[in-house]
């Protein structure tokens, strides 16, 4: 009796037909794998952002210094942003380029950039015919980045644009360059800022003044698990506690609670699959926090 060999595919399989099986799956593996490292960098970026600064109510007035140009059109005509730095302006969260693409994906509004919009003034452009400027002023430190780095100077100008949009009603094509021999166009004005006189309330706040910085860790236990740790001083029981948890919110807190929390998650939680629990001894909340998965 002739053998078949242990080498060839087995009965009844196409050894064509497996190859592509094969394909097919080393391609859901590596899916699987850049989901998981989109997880994690979104959840760090998150973090960056939720530990940034962020300007307070006072304000000052600020000389920004120059820094580049960009033209673009309004239905009216020309129009010119010049972004200008100040060390007065606080910084956005340090993001890396695969985080804010992270970010981006699941929620825009998420990373904001702290920004000054000056009022529209009217110049002459190089031929002498009368166009809009407007001054946008931004950290130095950021301007620097956005100096060595396409991407983020992309992303920040299709933000300023909005936001001038959104403060004065304004339309502005999407279709600018950079004036590579002109820093800015007319004169650039003092503005008045909120300034960061203080730190920015923490993300969970005690009811009161507001000041005390408490410790939060939110962390990828697994692809389809997310944890929360709380550290809680002043608390002694569960009892005091009230959670609940949305779609992508987390809020502690209640009416008399001595501390409250909302936040957002980068992430769809099975709210049904959710437990928590408090460590009376070392007074701290553990949120354990399932996700949700395409087929849920």
């Amino acid at each position: 009796m002739t053998m078949a060999s242990g080498s060839g595919p087995g009965p009844g399989r196409d050894s064509s037909l497996l190859a592509a099986e094969l394909r097919e799956e080393a391609r859901a593996e590596a899916e699987e794998e850049n989901r998981g490292l989109c997880e994690k960098m979104l959840l760090q970026a998150m973090q960056k952002i939720l530990n940034a600064k962020s300007p307070m109510p006072d304000s000052q007035q600020i000389q920004p210094k120059p820094g580049f140009c960009v033209k673009t059109r309004s239905p009216e005509g020309k129009v010119f942003i010049n972004v200008c730095q100040s060390d007065s302006i606080p910084a956005p969260a340090d993001l890396s380029e695969q985080e804010l693409l992270c970010v981006l994906e699941g929620d825009q509004a998420a990373f904001r950039i702290p920004m000054s919009l000056g009022e529209p003034h009217a110049e002459l452009d190089r031929g002498g015919n009368g166009c809009t400027a407007y001054d946008v002023a931004i950290n130095s430190d950021f301007y620097k980045k956005l100096r060595s780095n396409d991407f983020f100077l992309e992303f920040f100008v299709m933000v300023a644009m909005e936001g001038l949009e959104d403060k004065y009603g304004t339309q502005l094509n999407r279709e600018w360059r950079l004036l590579k021999y002109r820093p800015f166009l007319g004169s650039i004005s003092q503005q008045n800022i909120r300034t960061q006189s203080q730190s920015r309330p923490p993300t969970i706040q005690e009811l009161g003044d507001g000041t005390e910085d408490l410790p939060l860790r939110l962390w990828l236990e697994a692809p389809d698990l997310l944890l929360a740790e709380v550290v809680l001083p002043k608390v002694t029981s569960a009892r005091e506690l009230s959670l609940q948890l949305g779609g992508d919110r987390l809020i502690l807190g209640a009416p008399g609670a001595p501390y409250h929390m909302d936040i957002f998650v980068p992430h769809d939680i099975d709210q049904e699959q959710c437990r928590a629990a408090f460590n009376q001894k070392s007074k701290t909340l553990m949120i354990s926090m399932p996700l949700q998965t395409a087929c849920s």
